[in-house]
């Protein structure tokens, strides 16, 4: 029996409305709702330009090489230095612990202070451990006179700032101490060397100085080697493509410091990692970090290593960010993305999103992806709560055990912890209330 006493007529309802969206041109938005509308501050925005004016007028220059004890401020026998902010042993990580016990040893003592770099105008890669007995780099800003300090890089594989400390690694750091540092502070006695324009130069060859420095390295060979800088030292440099970072951090760290102090600025002038905690220093409290747990890198791994064996984002190079380079330079650098992961197009959309957080354009380190654009330059903490977006770092993954090494590289975001933090910190309290921005991260004084 049939159900239906009439023949069936279909109606369509919306069908022309329909084909209309499908076949309309569509443009997929990246939005995302702020995480705070905040009110126009005349007195930030002036003490904003004020500290990133200094920032973008930062000329370094690399000046000489000393001794950590007898140049670096505050240094003493009886300290290590390690990147990130504060640290105890106890909550160390397994490449900062192994770190900071090949320094122990290569110094002969049994114990010492802990301190981050940063505390004494340092910075380092990875562990980021300065011993008293260490050579280190001196890089003066040329505008501010301001003096910053690194260590000397290692190279790669089984190298201290990894967490190793056997016996090749020590003997590797002892004839740096040896034969290494004084070649090179004999070559820097003829005349600094103008780092900025290195820098300016490297970018335009496809460095972003903060995973890569091909170019940088390999200019910086060639001005060493006319100073007349032995076989055996050079022969080293022309082996490690990184030799250039720690300049690149030392040059950035001056740069930033040259910022700092200015009232009411919201200036991020630090961002450091020390395996277990990421930290933030704004230059408006520069006597502050700003803290909240370190994320994990995602990237590419070597061999048969995992996103399982990565330890917490490490080292002081995001200096290098604060400043401009780094993963805000990759449109700079699109090889960079066969080491980090991503494509030569994400790349550019990298660099392009920073500017929606900083408050200025490098007039030194240009693009020639973007027509020469100014890197983004100059992290404003109030922008990053306002959009929600997190600064990017690009970055080498370290094994979480000490001594294994480097099994990768990626990429990071800053978490948003530390930011919110600031801000509440720098933003004068409504009448009657508190700021009213949700969210955690800690502060705590540099000199705990």
């Amino acid at each position: 029996m049939s159900l239906l006493s009439a023949p069936v007529r279909v109606v369509s309802a919306g069908a022309a409305m329909l084909a209309d969206v499908l076949e309309a041109e569509q443009v997929r938005v990246d939005w995302r709702p702020p995480l705070e509308r905040l009110e126009p501050d005349g007195e930030v925005d002036a003490a904003n330009q004020e500290a990133v004016a200094h920032m973008l007028a930062a000329r370094p220059h690399w000046v000489g090489v000393g001794v950590a004890r007898d140049v670096i401020p505050g240094m003493r026998d009886d300290l290590l230095l390690h990147s990130g902010p504060p640290l105890s042993w106890e909550a160390a990580s397994g490449p900062m612990r192994g770190a900071l016990e090949g320094a122990l040893r290569l110094e002969g003592r049994s114990s010492a202070d802990l301190e981050p770099c940063h505390q004494h105008m340092a910075v380092g890669p990875m562990a980021g451990v300065i011993s008293a007995g260490m050579p280190v780099v001196v890089v003066e800003d040329r505008t501010s006179g301001v003096r910053a300090y690194s260590n000397l890089n290692e190279g790669l594989g089984r190298v201290l700032r990894y967490g190793a400390n056997d016996a090749d690694v020590l003997d590797r750091l002892r004839w740096m101490g040896n034969v290494l540092g004084p070649d090179l502070k004999a070559a820097l006695e003829q005349g600094p060397i103008d780092l900025g324009g290195i820098n300016q130069k490297a970018l335009q060859m496809g460095d972003e100085l903060h995973n890569r420095h091909r170019a940088a390295t390999s200019m910086l060979f060639r001005g060493l080697a006319l100073r007349g800088l032995s076989r055996e030292s050079l022969a080293f440099i022309d082996q490690n493509d990184y030799f250039y970072l720690n300049l690149a951090m030392a040059a950035a760290k001056a740069a930033c410091e040259a910022a700092a102090g200015v009232a009411r600025s919201t200036l991020v002038v630090a961002m450091a990692r020390n395996g277990t905690e990421f930290g933030v220093r704004v230059s408006g409290s520069p006597e502050l970090w700003f803290t909240a747990p370190a994320a994990v890198p995602v990237g590419l791994f070597l061999g048969s290593y995992e996103q399982e064996d990565a330890n917490p984002d490490i080292g002081d190079s995001a200096i290098t960010e604060t400043y401009g380079l780094g993963g805000f330079a990759m449109a700079a650098a699109p090889a960079i993305t066969r080491v980090v992961g991503g494509s030569a197009q994400s790349a550019l959309e990298a660099t392009r999103e920073m500017y929606e957080i900083t408050l200025a354009e490098s007039p030194i380190h240009l693009v020639p992806g973007l027509d020469f654009r100014g890197t983004p330059t100059g992290i404003d903490v109030r922008r990053v709560v306002e959009t929600g977006i997190q600064p990017l770092i690009n970055t080498g993954i370290a094994h979480r055990e000490p001594g294994i090494g480097q099994i990768g590289a990626g990429l990071v975001r800053a978490p948003l912890e530390p930011f919110l933090a600031a801000h509440r910190h720098l933003s004068p309290p409504p009448v009657g209330g508190v700021p009213g921005v949700a969210g955690g991260g800690g502060s705590r004084p540099s000199g705990e």
